[in-house]
């Protein structure tokens, strides 16, 4: 089945015209191997057939590898199983990445990722959000998200940790009018990009939110 799984995510790939090298896709596959293995105790995601898995999760994650040029310190939120912010420590090991998530078991299981694919760019943290927060000479230009609450619930629990400057990118669905319309006062989405994703069933869009002076 793995030579399966690898077949349909260079299919993906190609579908996005991404050039990722043999040694990354190798990786890209074992962190599917471990999410698969992991899934079924820890419960890191409710997709539970594996090449669904490959679609829904890895395919779908590198959407977004082409919008982070010049990023230098990266924290995904609410982090889950690693998607984005696995697939995105993977594809730039010179990208500095933070994956915070509040649940013991998936940071457990992002701890063993990072293990497993010797990341030495990755920073796992077990903490809620709202109360997470680094010095200033810390603070990350890029913070993402995937299917993590609303945008105003993003941004009023992060925004300490956004550098002068700085984006948010969070992965949605359909074109999100309303949650756009209610982000706090100081912030405005600066791009909506629509995302085609191959093997999605349904529309994607990619956010980018940044502070009104920006």
């Amino acid at each position: 089945m793995q030579q399966e799984y690898k077949a349909r995510l260079q299919q993906g790939i190609e579908g996005l015209n991404l050039d990722i090298s043999d040694a990354k896709v190798d990786e890209l596959i074992e962190y599917h191997r471990l999410l698969v293995k992991w899934n079924s105790a820890y419960n890191l995601t409710a997709v539970r057939v594996a090449m669904d898995m490959i679609d829904r999760h890895l395919i779908d994650s590198l959407g977004i590898i082409d919008h982070l040029s010049g990023v230098k310190r990266l924290i995904d939120v609410g982090s889950g199983g690693g998607m984005p912010g696995l697939i995105i420590a993977i594809m730039f090991p010179e990208m500095q990445i933070t994956l915070l998530d509040s649940n013991g078991k998936k940071t457990r299981f992002l701890q063993q990722v990072k293990t497993c694919l010797k990341l030495t760019n990755v920073t796992v943290v077990q903490s809620r959000l709202e109360v997470f927060d680094v010095p200033q000479n810390e603070l990350f230009d890029c913070i993402t998200s995937r299917a993590f609450s609303t945008l105003k619930d993003m941004v009023d629990k992060s925004q300490q940790l956004l550098s002068d400057g700085g984006q948010y990118l969070a992965m949605k669905g359909l074109y999100p009018t309303d949650e756009i319309a209610q982000l706090p006062l100081g912030f405005k989405a600066s791009e909506v990009t629509p995302l085609t994703i191959p093997f999605a069933d349904g529309e994607r869009h990619l956010v980018s939110i940044k502070r009104a002076n920006d």
